[in-house]
């Protein structure tokens, strides 16, 4: 039997390129040099620009996989955008602010070279879990110049729109039962320091000490059943962006603890992609 389709070409095709170079860091003790890599997904198609979404893995800090969420990063690629996983330094290599100046020098890695993915430099947008979203919070928020170092500087490393999911958003408020569980907790590790013996140099890393009114906007994703990232930070960090006048919305999964599986469903994603059409937009021509 044979059977003749005229399929109407409808879509691009997408590449996956892994891998893929974005900036070099100083790595063993200052003493050599490493490179940070990321996954990129993007459109075939030099007829338009699409919008991007940089995606960062959580992991404590201590841990990531760029590659691990590429199945449903695919997915929000095909409904229209370029969507980049980047890499970034843990604290065993050193406490912050790397993290964050790794983050901010693969966005600008993605502006420099937006021609070549197809990009609308215009109109990036940022997503994390856990540690990834209090760094895609802190990538919205902290647009110090400080924080732009590395190759590129040339270009913005701002985003125009924001979607973390349980962030941790002020460590201060995390709950130790002494100086000494404080010292070995993640926070702690992060800060180079105690948490509980250092407020006030605790709360200047965290996302809700650089919230103004002109934040992009965001949408916090968080399980009212947390364990690991209590849900009190996804509410502080929404109730100082309200209160500051920004675009917030904090959409609260019923139920759902850390990196639970509610995360990883049709119906959320299809929210997470809505969201990012409206704020980025669609691709144009």
């Amino acid at each position: 039997m044979k059977e003749k389709l005229k399929i109407k070409v409808e879509a691009p095709q997408y590449t996956v390129v892994t891998g893929v170079t974005f900036a070099q860091v100083d790595a063993w003790f200052d003493h050599t040099r490493r490179d940070l890599k990321m996954d990129i997904i993007y459109p075939e198609d030099k007829t338009k620009k699409y919008p991007c979404v940089v995606w960062i893995c959580g992991g404590a800090w201590i841990r990531l996989d760029r590659s691990a969420h590429l199945a449903y990063l695919t997915e929000l690629a095909r409904s229209g955008f370029v969507v980049a996983s980047v890499e970034y330094r843990t604290t065993n290599e050193g406490p912050f602010p790397i993290q964050l100046t790794d983050v901010k020098a693969g966005i600008r890695y993605l502006r420099a070279l937006s021609g070549r993915y197809n990009i609308d430099p215009d109109r990036i947008g940022v997503m994390g879990e856990s540690a990834g979203g209090y760094l895609a919070a802190m990538a919205a928020l902290a647009e110090d110049k400080s924080f732009d170092v590395g190759a590129f500087t040339e270009y913005s490393s701002k985003v125009q729109a924001a979607c973390p999911w349980y962030p941790p958003s002020d460590v201060t408020v995390f709950k130790y039962a002494s100086p000494l569980e404080s010292a070995a907790s993640m926070e702690s590790l992060l800060l180079g320091k105690n948490v509980m013996l250092n407020q006030e140099e605790a709360l200047k890393i965290c996302p809700v000490s650089f919230v103004t009114k002109d934040a992009p906007p965001f949408l916090i994703i968080h399980g009212d059943n947390d364990h690991t990232v209590p849900f009190l930070q996804g509410e502080i960090l929404h109730d100082k962006l309200e209160s500051a006048g920004a675009e917030v919305k904090l959409l609260v999964l019923e139920g759902a603890d850390h990196a639970d599986m509610p995360f990883f469903q049709e119906e959320l994603w299809q929210r997470i992609i809505a969201f990012f059409k409206d704020k980025l937009g669609e691709a144009k021509a």
